[in-house]
């Protein structure tokens, strides 16, 4: 644990404070209004006469006055900044996006397997061929609400966790990219080597940043102390990001002396082993999706979603947190069925139902 004043932030339950955590990187903690992940953890790379942005975070008017003050602390002000890098397109890492770069003229990049994860480029890809989602494993078209129906979810809930375009209005604004990362690149910051390492899962295009300089590691929402990322597969995109993640996972063992700089919660050290931890809590996800089918043959994705251990109890799991659970069941059963683990059966109208392998 490096980031002692940002874990007792965290158990506090407020803000941590801004920090310089080494010559040219700060930390600037943003608030993600009413979520209990509380902030975004924007960091400033500072170079030669240059001024990179990581994740600046939610698009909401409090975050902004969080970046504004945080610059202001770190001797600097939104107009220096030269460059922002988003690690991947969820809108508490890229909503500000576009009002930073209005504010500085900086351009805004990604990696490139990441463009077609913002949700307007989904959007209008879905409308270009008439559909809105795809079921998950019978390649059929179909609408996000036929989605939620294939995976078993039952009328009533389905209603409540379809993504409707009204309540999705300002992910469709997440800006589009001006430049694309690749693996291995080095960020355009005069006098810092600052290294692209891409880490799919969490999102398609996920990047950690390695920064040479410091031996430090951004990991973005790739690699967290505490919290286990979502890897959920969706209505979108119909094959399993978890292989991906795994592999990706331990791609990070080369910097295992780095210190983690993530996302959310607070630094630490030990990247190789909280990589390893996830691993096993996916293999471990993994076996208790095999058992419950075994146990159950036929079960929908729904049931064994409802079945599987969650660390809060789904009882309190309300909401999108569902449908992010749903997500991540999902992943695991592609995932296994690709294995040969489990047997995966779809019909024209019913549910898909999960079966031993073999079946």
């Amino acid at each position: 644990m490096t980031g002692l004043a940002q874990r007792q932030a965290w158990r506090d339950g407020r803000l941590p404070p801004a920090e310089q955590v080494a010559s040219g990187v700060w930390s600037l903690p943003v608030t993600i209004p009413d979520s209990p992940l509380r902030y975004t953890l924007c960091y400033l790379l500072h170079g030669d006469s240059a001024l990179i942005v990581v994740d600046p975070g939610w698009d909401d008017e409090r975050t902004w006055q969080d970046l504004t003050r945080g610059l202001k602390e770190a001797g600097t002000g939104p107009e220096a900044v030269t460059g922002i890098v988003v690690t991947h397109v969820h809108p508490d890492h890229h909503g500000l996006s576009a009002r930073l770069r209005e504010a500085s003229g900086a351009p805004i990049a990604m990696h490139e397997a990441e463009v077609a994860a913002l949700p307007s480029r989904m959007a209008a890809a879905a409308a270009a061929d008439g559909r809105t989602g795809r079921a998950p494993y019978d390649g059929g078209t179909s609408g996000d609400l036929v989605w939620l129906q294939r995976a078993g979810v039952p009328p009533e809930v389905a209603a409540e966790l379809t993504v409707r375009v009204a309540e999705a209005a300002g992910y469709l604004r997440l800006p589009d990219p001006d430049r694309l990362l690749r693996d291995g690149e080095r960020l355009d910051l005069p006098g810092r080597r600052i290294q692209v390492v891409w880490t799919p899962g969490h999102t398609p295009g996920h990047i950690c940043l390695y920064d040479a300089d410091h031996n430090m590691l951004l990991t973005g929402d790739h690699l967290l102390p505490r919290i286990t990322p979502n890897i959920g597969l969706t209505p979108y995109a119909p094959v399993s990001p978890l292989q991906g993640y795994l592999a990706s996972l331990a791609s990070l063992d080369g910097y295992d002396s780095a210190e983690a700089l993530p996302a959310h919660e607070y630094r630490f050290r030990g990247i190789a082993a909280r990589a390893a931890a996830l691993a096993a809590h996916h293999a471990e996800r993994a076996d208790e999706v095999v058992a419950l089918v075994a146990t159950a043959p036929g079960l929908s994705l729904w049931s064994v979603t409802e079945r599987l251990t969650w660390s809060r109890g789904w009882a309190e799991i309300t909401g999108f947190m569902r449908r992010a659970a749903l997500a991540e069941t999902a992943a695991h059963v592609a995932y296994l069925r690709d294995e040969g683990r489990i047997t995966v059966g779809a019909d024209e109208e019913g549910p898909v139902r999960l079966w031993p392998a073999g079946n």
